[in-house]
């Protein structure tokens, strides 16, 4: 009887610590938006930072294009789900004045490398260091992920937080509009 009742409070621990399991995962499965915040265009912060392979990226370099700025972390479940869709949407509008920024907060070069590694796909965007959040703050960055769109002028013109899918037909006709202007 002991035995029973130990193997059953083992199998009922097994089922829960399971179930747990599940449901984070389940949590972090939940789908990704595809909308953007329009918003009264203001100039950009200045954004001038290193990129994983040692090359100093200042946004004013990019003046004339359309640039995703993406503020993200290795260790944020949005932020990795969002990667692929941030490379298909570079993809999709490669050979037009577009280009996109991951900006990493807080992580070194290893964990990011070491993410990256893992994914199914290459990415073909920098992924810049923002080491000491001071980039982050300078944007008001609130929470990760954060996503900025900056148009041909060098000023924000959209936003979003939190995990999108960026490769939703609705986000790229919101880029395809402002390439067009």
């Amino acid at each position: 009887m002991k035995i029973r009742k130990r193997v059953s409070k083992a199998v009922l621990a097994a089922c829960c610590v399971f179930g747990l399991a599940v449901a984070a995962q389940a949590a972090d499965l939940s789908p990704l938006s595809h909308s953007l915040t329009t918003q009264t265009p203001r100039p950009a912060p200045a954004l001038k930072l290193k990129s994983l392979d040692g090359q100093l990226l200042d946004l004013t370099q990019f003046k004339g294009k359309v640039v995703l700025i993406n503020f993200w972390a290795t260790w944020c479940p949005p932020c990795r789900r969002e990667m692929p869709s941030m490379e298909r949407l570079s993809q999709a509008l490669k050979g037009e004045a577009f280009s996109v920024l991951a900006v990493d907060v807080g992580e070194d070069a290893d964990t990011i490398e070491a993410f990256t590694s893992q994914l199914d796909t290459t990415l073909g965007f920098p992924i810049l260091l923002d080491t000491r959040s001071h980039t982050m703050q300078a944007w008001k960055v609130a929470g990760l992920p954060t996503t900025f769109l900056v148009d041909r002028q060098g000023r924000i013109v959209a936003s979003a937080i939190g995990g999108r899918e960026f490769d939703h037909p609705e986000i790229i006709r919101a880029i395809r509009e402002l390439l067009n202007k």
